[in-house]
């Protein structure tokens, strides 16, 4: 029978001794191996034993023998250099006795291995700090007592990082432990404290966990997306004061980007709060007996088309105010005369100039008078900017709400569509007007007059308008005259029923349109070109014609480019192939044909005009493929490479940056290839002709690879 095999009998450990040595009967080792830069870091480690009057870690030593191998008394000290020299510094600014015990580990005399095999050990088998351990530190010591300032005073660092890492100690235990085993990167875990939740932390995560878009923004929007940004202009509106009085909560502010202000929860709450501070403010402005008020947050670009807007007077100012004004004006020409030579302003003159202006623009913005004639006719919009500051226009005439014409003071009836042969048939109702959100009653005066009939009166206007036009013919001053007087009162939104020119410009309305657009270089330079015009056009029809027939022909020829320009449409529609309704394949080649000899006749260059393409209008909006042909036609193959590899909307961020002096344009925005005509057949299909490719249809125009976001394609695509 086999016997059992004995196992080997293993010698213990036996640990070296721990003894307290006076601290000059210590020297460094010349065996320790930390040579380069022993100096770093002692401060900080000095600081913090002196902070703390004691020691965390002893010092290893070895017993100095003479040269029979007795003990000397001296030590020696591979392992604790760094502790050897803090205590030396501490000795010579009088904290520590020269003499005073060192709490040491004295190395056993039958110890096998050198001491240089101590210091490297020591050096070299040490686990820094796990991150996450950290974090619970610091919050188990603010939960003890210490503030937040002693927290980084102890620990070399400020209150903001203190104030990361409790953050990141809040979050989510179930998501620690993701970290802790190298599941998620401290940037990830560093998102999931925009929310302070644990269950909708671990929801985000489990949703995103099996994704490749785990990026941090795509977290914080996934935690806040039932939130609203405290920069978000309801916000501002309203204030967060009265948001928190009301009873909102907050989310804690994201202390990973110093731009973040934090989120509101409540959005119901936030919307009712808007809703009833502008219900608050319409209130106010009915009062002043408006017939209509328009409210609303997102007014969109072109929300006056087709409306006539009201030009206001403004009160006089006093002698005392004009007074004041002239002194302010005196002392700002005073100022920069002063200081002409100079390439920078002083500090308190430049401030000084500024509170000038302001000062001056408060004369400049007095409240504006309407009449109550006009008043009864015409309503305000309401909304408000992207900064959250209220915005009230008021003066707008619905075409419906337009006076109608009388004859010789008498309200005549004309049956039918009020409208024969270009002159406005007169209209005996009286407008309904609405006050406070009230209609107000009033009696009609019963006709004692009965009009013409209608056919009659058709047949004679025929005459007149023959032998009008023969006359205008033969007078091409009057011609441009009645043409700008035509147009000018088109384009300012004045009356023009009744009007014996016939001629007009019809405004083209955007009813697709990017969020950028009104924010554009062209939007504001139209709108301030068309501001600077009508504060000079004058709104009666008499005063109008006069003022016309007196400019000069720059003028007169500017004006009418500005009134033509209104009329411009190089808009695309999507065609309709049987041409039923809408536009043709024909009638829209011919448009954007005609568009683009405009733009080389104007020399227009929408890269120069000020678009550039973004993630908004363009670069988000269509597949991975064309934004690396976009960068790659614009900048190149290699600039292309950068950026292929990336995830879709990391992609349009990056091309963003790159095409942004690039002067690169999407087809839609550039000139069409000039190519030779071919005639078409006279019994050819119109739908035959065919489009630019950006404009020509495509079944598979938004397929995307099975990998790619989901891009939503405007219509050029």
């Amino acid at each position: 029978m086999a016997r059992a095999k004995k196992k080997p009998v293993l010698e213990l450990i036996e640990f070296s001794r721990a003894r307290d040595i006076p601290f000059n009967r210590i020297r460094l080792s010349n065996d320790n191996v930390r040579e380069t830069d022993v100096e770093a870091g002692l401060d900080d480690l000095a600081d913090d034993v002196e902070r703390r009057e004691d020691l965390i870690q002893g010092i290893n030593v070895r017993a100095i023998l003479d040269a029979d191998g007795n003990e000397t008394g001296d030590f020696e000290t591979p392992a604790g250099g760094r502790r050897f020299r803090v205590i030396a510094r501490l000795v010579e600014k009088g904290r520590f006795a020269e003499d005073g015990l060192i709490p040491c580990i004295v190395k056993k005399a039958n110890a096998k291995t050198l001491a240089v095999d101590d210091s490297l050990a020591e050096n070299t088998f040490r686990l820094a700090l796990h991150p996450l351990d950290q974090f619970k530190a610091f919050k188990r010591m603010v939960d003890g007592g210490m503030t937040k300032a002693e927290v980084a005073s102890a620990y070399f660092t400020t209150e903001r990082y203190v104030d990361q890492r409790l953050a990141l100690a809040k979050v989510s235990p179930t998501l620690h432990q993701v970290y802790a085993e190298n599941g998620m990167t401290l940037a990830t875990l560093e998102a999931f404290t925009a929310h302070p939740d644990h269950a909708r932390q671990e929801q985000v995560w489990d949703a995103i966990r099996q994704s490749h878009y785990r990026e941090p923004w795509r977290i914080r929007n996934m935690l806040t997306e039932t939130s609203v940004a405290a920069s978000d202009k309801r916000a501002r509106f309203v204030g967060l004061d009265a948001y928190v009085a009301a009873g909102g909560p907050l989310l804690p502010r994201y202390l990973f980007d110093d731009d973040e202000e934090g989120w509101l929860d409540d959005v119901p709450l936030l919307d009712r709060l808007v809703t009833e501070k502008l219900k608050s403010v319409a209130e106010e402005i009915a009062a002043e007996g408006w017939k209509w008020i328009t409210v609303d947050l997102e007014l969109p670009y072109g929300y006056d088309y087709d409306l006539r807007a009201i030009t206001p007077t403004f009160a006089e100012l006093t002698g005392e105010e004009r007074a004041a004004r002239q002194t302010l004006r005196d002392e700002y020409d005073r100022i920069e005369a002063e200081h002409e030579a100079d390439d920078e302003l002083p500090d308190e003159i430049d401030q000084r100039l500024g509170e000038i202006e302001e000062q001056l623009e408060a004369f400049e913005r007095r409240p504006a008078i309407f009449d109550p004639t006009d008043i009864a006719i015409a309503g305000v919009f309401v909304t408000v900017d992207e900064d959250g500051e209220l915005v009230v226009d008021r003066g707008w005439v619905r075409p419906e709400d337009e006076p109608t014409a009388t004859v010789e003071g008498k309200t005549p009836e004309i049956e039918g569509d009020g409208d024969a042969g270009g002159v406005s048939a007169p209209d005996v109702r009286h407008t309904a007007i609405t006050v406070g959100g009230q209609p107000v009653e009033s009696d009609e005066e019963e006709d004692t007059i009965k009009p013409l009939p209608e056919r009659l009166v058709a047949e004679l206007t025929a005459h007149r308008t023959v032998a009008l036009a023969d006359a205008v013919a033969a007078n091409p001053h009057i011609a441009m005259t009645a043409l700008l007087h035509r147009l000018v009162r088109d384009r300012f939104k004045q009356s023009t029923k009744g009007s014996a020119v016939r001629v007009s410009v019809q405004e083209v309305y955007f009813p697709e349109q990017g969020i950028d657009l009104k924010d554009s270089p062209y939007a504001k330079s139209v709108a301030e070109r068309h501001a600077g015009w009508k504060a000079d056009v004058p709104t009666d029809p008499d005063a109008l014609w006069d003022w016309l027939d007196a400019l000069d022909d720059a003028s007169r020829m500017a004006l009418l480019a500005h009134c033509v320009s209104f009329g411009i449409n190089a808009l695309y529609e999507r065609p309709n192939p049987h041409s039923a309704t809408g536009i043709s394949e024909y009638d829209l080649r011919n448009r954007m044909t005609e568009a683009d000899r405009l733009a080389r006749a104007t020399g227009l260059d929408m890269a120069e005009a000020g678009f550039r393409p973004t993630v908004t209008n363009y670069l988000g909006r269509v597949t991975k493929p064309r934004i690396l042909d976009a960068v790659h036609e614009a900048l190149g193959e290699e600039n292309a490479r950068l950026i292929d590899h990336l995830k879709k909307a990391d992609m349009a961020r990056e091309a963003e940056r790159l095409l942004a002096d690039s002067g690169w344009l999407p087809e839609p925005l550039r000139l069409l290839v000039e190519e030779p005509g071919v005639e078409t057949p006279v019994d050819s299909d119109e739908d035959d002709v065919a489009l630019p490719e950006f404009l020509a249809g495509d079944d598979d125009a938004g397929a995307t690879d099975a990998t790619d976001d989901p891009a939503v394609l405007v219509a050029a695509e």
